[in-house]
């Protein structure tokens, strides 16, 4: 919890000067004074702490802030030397002498008390006041020099006061604390007098109450149709709510407990009503959808010069690098943030090996780099293939000994560019004004009967013909 609080500092733990740890339902104050020894601000608010323990070691904390929480005595703060303000709202401190512990903090200049117990003692700002002669300000109101003047008239009563109030109350407390104790222990007893009589009444049964028994199961079918579960649910809650009871720790736990259970219900029960579909990325068929789950905003570039597809993802700046997967493929890539997938299809084959991710340590952006795979063949004119037609032997070989001469040319692959194949200088013309290639070349032997290559022909039946 202290290391996901200290995004801000690189989760370095050992060097943090400030945490905030208000509103996570802490029982106990345990590590701090060992793991965070430069602590200076500490939020600890709106939490469930009964001590001030594991505090005493942090000598250069100056601000401690532990208001709404279960605290009844001031206790263990004598060891943070550079204490400058404390703020105890509204928690449980009755025993006001225990104040007299802040004596050793020196440079304590500013106490909150408001709605703790003791601030209701006849003479408790007097008593404060006298007791702690380094500090300025009290639940905000500046202490002047001529009220401490006033406060030192008449101290000896007013702490005779004070101690007998202190002793009241700690014995109303004590009551309190025992009665608690009692309804836990009777809720606990009844639940297992409960849980065994129906037991009891499912594995037992009487030889002269068959007939009674019979009654009594109709009733009992007709009182669960009549009551709903829903209404006896509102009546426990209402009861729970408008039952008076008196403001001590331990009803503040009860609260809390009986608002997190509650709490706990409803998410079961909402996964066992809406089960969570699953998405669908890529259909039946083969189509890779899109997918925004996390709702990111992101831009998708091509960059030529390069020939790359570029895709930036605006995550999250103080989110961990090791929350986000990465997967990069052919024609799509797939990244996942926290179980939330994004996907997009990409406009061109890549190759995922050679593919780069890299997150900006500034903006926290993660920008895909993804080569393409090769280019394609590129063509400015296409020939259609004339029909296949019967030719004889004399043109054929003829034919092939034009081919034989003639030097091949290498087909040009631009790889920045989506190209087709080039078939108009794949073979070159002999002449400019000819037409077709095929045409041309087989136009004189089609014309003539003979040829200069005919005449030195010798026909061989045992050699099959050129197909």
């Amino acid at each position: 919890m202290v290391r996901r609080r200290a995004e801000h500092n690189e989760c370095e733990i050992f060097s943090l000067e400030e945490v905030s740890l208000h509103q996570q339902d802490i029982e106990r104050i345990e590590h701090l004074d060992r793991w965070c020894r430069d602590l200076r601000i500490l939020y600890l608010q709106n939490n469930l702490i009964p001590r001030i323990e594991s505090l005493g070691r942090l000598k250069k904390l100056e601000y401690l802030n532990l208001a709404l929480n279960n605290i009844e005595v001031i206790e263990n703060l004598e060891g943070c030397e550079s204490l400058q303000k404390l703020d105890l709202t509204v928690n449980f401190v009755g025993r006001l002498s225990s104040v007299e512990s802040l004596r050793h903090n020196i440079h304590l200049r500013e106490l909150f008390l408001v709605g703790n117990p003791c601030t209701e003692f006849e003479g408790y700002r007097q008593y404060v006041v006298a007791s702690l002669p380094q500090l300025k300000w009290l639940d905000g109101t500046e202490i002047s020099r001529s009220e401490r003047i006033r406060v030192s008239q008449g101290l000896e009563e007013v702490k005779r006061r004070v101690s007998e109030q202190e002793r009241q109350y700690l014995r109303r407390r004590a009551k309190e604390r025992e009665d608690a104790q009692r309804k836990a222990a009777g809720e606990e007893t009844g639940n297992k007098e409960r849980e065994a009589g129906f037991n009891t009444g499912i594995s037992s049964t009487v030889p002269g109450l068959e007939e009674n028994k019979e009654n009594q199961e109709v009733e009992k079918n007709t009182q669960l149709k009549t009551t709903s579960p829903e209404l006896d649910e509102e009546e426990q809650e209402r009861e729970f709510w408008h039952t008076p009871c008196s403001f001590t720790p331990e009803s503040r736990v009860e609260a809390h407990r009986h608002l997190e259970e509650k709490r706990r219900a409803k998410e079961r029960e909402k996964e066992k009503k809406k089960p969570k579909a699953s998405r669908t990325l890529i259909t039946a068929d083969g189509r890779v959808m899109n997918v925004n789950e996390p709702k990111l905003d992101f831009s998708l570039t091509e960059d030529e010069e390069n020939n790359t597809i570029v895709l930036d993802l605006a995550m999250y700046r103080h989110m961990d690098t090791s929350l986000i997967d990465v997967d990069v493929q052919p024609t799509y890539a797939r990244v996942t943030v926290k179980g939330k997938i994004f996907q997009m299809v990409l406009p061109a084959e890549v190759k995922p090996d050679s593919s780069t991710a890299q997150r900006s340590q500034t903006t926290g952006h993660l920008v895909l780099t993804m080569p393409r795979a090769g280019g394609e063949i590129k063509g400015t004119k296409t020939v259609p293939r004339p029909p296949r037609a019967c030719q004889n032997r004399h043109s054929s070989s003829s034919d092939n000994n034009t081919r034989k001469n003639d030097v091949p040319e290498r087909l040009e692959v631009d790889p920045s560019r989506h190209t087709a194949l080039d078939l108009v200088n794949i073979v070159p013309r002999q002449s400019t004004k000819e037409g077709p290639l095929e045409t041309s070349r087989m136009a004189p032997a089609a014309s003539s009967g003979h040829s200069s290559s005919s005449d030195r022909f010798v026909d061989d039946p045992d050699v099959p013909p050129l197909i």
